[in-house]
């Protein structure tokens, strides 16, 4: 498996930590120890991150994780595993953070859908944004919103892909507008990736909910 240059950007611990373990959870110990091995992360084995904010989770771990699950499970299966794992991230802990925490209040659960999107996906953005290296924006559009991550840790170091590999990120935002709009499944594409040699990482989310 190619190696993937340390970054110099970084995911707080406890970002990490959830993430690796909604992978665990997702694929066991033992899938999850394989993953990590193949990653050359074979050092966060029974030592996963501290549970602090503090940032020292570098970008390129999380696209060796991302990459080895790929490289274990084929493009399909590893696309499915991260998607997975994205949602589990945001459902076990990121839902109480900053902004989104009011999200289960009353007060926003009787806002039409429009108005919870409208709130809810530039939130998920200034988590990210605030809270780690990863630098994320948000426009909106008459039928969708564009949901672009400018440093982007999942794809960081690859090069050459002809298709977006940023699934982590899409389960992620999956997640996350399930839990503003009070259930709903939403269509997230990525339609740009870093990894395919474009400059961000960009997402379409479609603003009418699939059911």
């Amino acid at each position: 498996m190619e190696s993937i240059p340390k970054s110099g950007f970084y995911y707080p611990n406890k970002f990490a930590l959830i993430m690796l373990e909604a992978l665990e959870d997702v694929m066991g110990k033992n899938g999850l120890n394989a993953i990590l091995n193949l990653a050359s992360l074979g050092d966060l084995i029974e030592n996963f991150p501290s549970d602090n904010l503090n940032k020292e989770f570098d970008f390129s771990d999380i696209s060796a994780t991302n990459l080895a699950l790929e490289e274990m499970y084929g493009p399909r299966g590893g696309r499915g595993l991260a998607l997975r794992a994205g949602r589990a991230t945001f459902d076990d802990a990121l839902k109480n953070f900053g902004a989104l925490a009011g999200a289960g209040d009353l007060a926003f659960k009787v806002l039409p859908l429009e108005a919870k999107l409208h709130i809810g996906v530039p939130a998920m953005a200034k988590i990210f944004s605030q809270m780690s290296d990863q630098i994320s924006t948000v426009a909106s559009r008459e039928h969708d919103f564009i949901y672009t991550i400018h440093r982007c840790p999942v794809c960081w170091g690859r090069s050459g892909e002809d298709k977006p590999v940023c699934f982590v990120a899409a389960g992620l935002l999956q997640a996350g507008l399930r839990w503003v709009s009070g259930g709903k499944e939403f269509r997230v594409n990525e339609s740009k990736c870093v990894a395919m040699g474009h400059d961000v990482c960009e997402f379409i989310i479609q603003k009418k909910p699939l059911d």
